[in-house]
């Protein structure tokens, strides 16, 4: 007998602790072994199964859902994701798929599309000891998720609450800044792409940036960057000196911190323990950021789920730098940005078409356009 095209067990959700995942994926087997995954966490219930983008969307309508993961075709994911962000920008999102070695264009195209992580599942051929691991990783991640839900997070802060902060954000630089700094999330790879069209090559400073992403796709997105043909952009890598007019993204699994010794400032990997369920995590290398540049450091946080970036932004602030925050209308999803504008951490709230010639007018950049790369 075939697999229904749809399940609904939402009665099987006993408790309110209970994290509540709606699946779609194309094949009946594969809906199998994701369920079995999911469930095998006690925290976790799969609350309808369905086989398609359209019955996803559908079910999304009536069914009380926390976190979705899709295991479709990539080209179907990326319209699904699409669709689920517009119509629900707080949703988390778990795309699992095959990853091919190195990561690819489709998989970097479903960050842009609003994904919240992107987990590998087992391959055909995988050992029982592969599938067993990744699916014990997709269970962990999915119930990382729910700490990371700004919809809590935002009940949690009033907007209106006064901040000592104020008056220091909004204070200008005296003299150009020394280091860009930028965090970013859910929709990141779109807005970063949007930034480096608009950054020059000979950027007199240099850059770097934390994107909530897995290991090998930080290094696809540094590419993807470095091929717009403005300022390059790499992995960091631990013990290496930054220099201007260069970019370093923190890899994933990885926390980033900048490190002085003597004139240089030197970059730092390691695995401490995650923070805000990220690991590489933004509050990680703004603190560190606040150490040793202080007030000659500017920072911008991008579109994103969650809170990350809130508590190095603060200490940023108070070492004189200044912060930057895009606004909500031009966010996919507006919880780290939010944060950091709610709270008065920001110097500026701006579009994102605004940030790029906000961020060269400190610098004392000349706004004049280049040409895309093709």
């Amino acid at each position: 007998m075939s697999e229904p095209a749809a399940t609904d067990t939402s009665a099987m959700a006993e408790t309110k602790s209970t994290i509540r995942v709606l699946l779609a994926a194309d094949s009946a087997a594969v809906r199998l072994v994701l369920t079995r995954a999911l469930e095998s966490d006690p925290g976790l219930s799969v609350v309808a199964t369905v086989a398609n983008g359209v019955q996803a969307v559908a079910r999304l309508e009536f069914t009380t859902v926390d976190v979705v993961v899709i295991e479709l075709e990539q080209v179907a994911s990326l319209k699904v994701l699409r669709r689920m962000r517009s119509r629900w920008p707080l949703l988390p999102i778990v795309l699992c798929e095959r990853i091919a070695e190195g990561g690819s264009t489709t998989s970097m195209e479903a960050f842009s599309a609003g994904a919240t992580a992107y987990l590998p599942r087992p391959s055909p051929t995988a050992t029982v000891t592969e599938a067993l691991s990744v699916c014990d990783g997709l269970a962990r991640v999915v119930r990382s998720l729910l700490p990371f839900s700004p919809v809590s997070e935002l009940r949690e802060t009033s907007p209106d609450r006064p901040s000592a902060l104020g008056a220091a954000a909004l204070r200008r630089f005296d003299a150009r800044p020394e280091l860009l700094a930028i965090a970013s999330s859910t929709g990141g790879p779109n807005a970063l792409t949007h930034l480096w069209h608009n950054l020059p090559r000979d950027f007199p400073a240099p850059i770097v940036l934390v994107q909530h992403m897995p290991p090998v796709f930080t290094g696809t997105l540094a590419r993807r960057l470095t091929a717009l043909g403005g300022v390059p952009v790499r992995e960091g890598l631990e013990g290496e000196v930054l220099v201007a007019g260069e970019a370093r993204i923190a890899p994933g699994g990885h926390h980033m911190e900048l490190v002085r010794r003597g004139t240089e400032v030197r970059v730092r990997l390691h695995d401490g323990p995650p923070e805000h369920s990220c690991r590489p995590a933004a509050d990680v290398l703004f603190r560190s950021v606040a150490r040793v540049y202080g007030a000659s450091a500017l920072a911008v946080v991008l579109t994103g789920m969650g809170q990350d970036g809130l508590a190095g932004s603060r200490a940023l602030v108070d070492a004189g730098g200044a912060v930057l925050a895009q606004d909500e209308a031009s966010s996919v999803v507006w919880g780290m940005p939010g944060f950091i504008a709610r709270e008065g951490v920001a110097r500026e709230v701006l579009p994102l078409s605004e940030i790029a010639p906000a961020i060269l007018r400190a610098f004392r950049v000349p706004s004049t356009p280049r040409t895309r790369a093709a």
